[in-house]
């Protein structure tokens, strides 16, 4: 088994909710997204992260402003809607249930 593709497959899981708690307090654009998760020792691409953001977006969870850059072109900044930080309160819920659950399983002495 190769475990870079099971790591992949963990961080897949829990991408969604990164990206909706990096938005919780402040809008942000792609590159600043995309920093906080490299920060985090979260790997990841911009190819993983756009459609992520379309879907979110057309859920209703993120809306979307362009802004004038004055080192570039317009950025799209995105933000959570009032359904996003509902459905990122439950997915807190369902991560801290998750967590707790697995720390008690991989705690146990056999």
């Amino acid at each position: 088994m190769n475990i870079e593709n099971t790591k992949a497959q963990m961080r897949k899981g829990v991408l969604e909710f990164c990206i909706l708690s990096v938005l919780k307090e402040k809008d942000a654009y792609t590159s600043e997204i995309l920093d906080t998760l490299k920060n985090a020792k979260l790997l990841v691409v911009e190819g993983t992260v756009y459609p992520l953001l379309t879907r979110l977006k057309n859920d209703g969870f993120l809306t979307y402003r362009w802004e004038e850059s004055t080192s570039g072109p317009p950025r799209k900044y995105y933000g959570l809607t009032d359904e996003g930080h509902i459905f990122l309160k439950e997915l807190n819920n369902t991560w801290t249930e998750l967590s707790d659950a697995v720390n008690i399983i991989t705690s146990q002495k056999a």
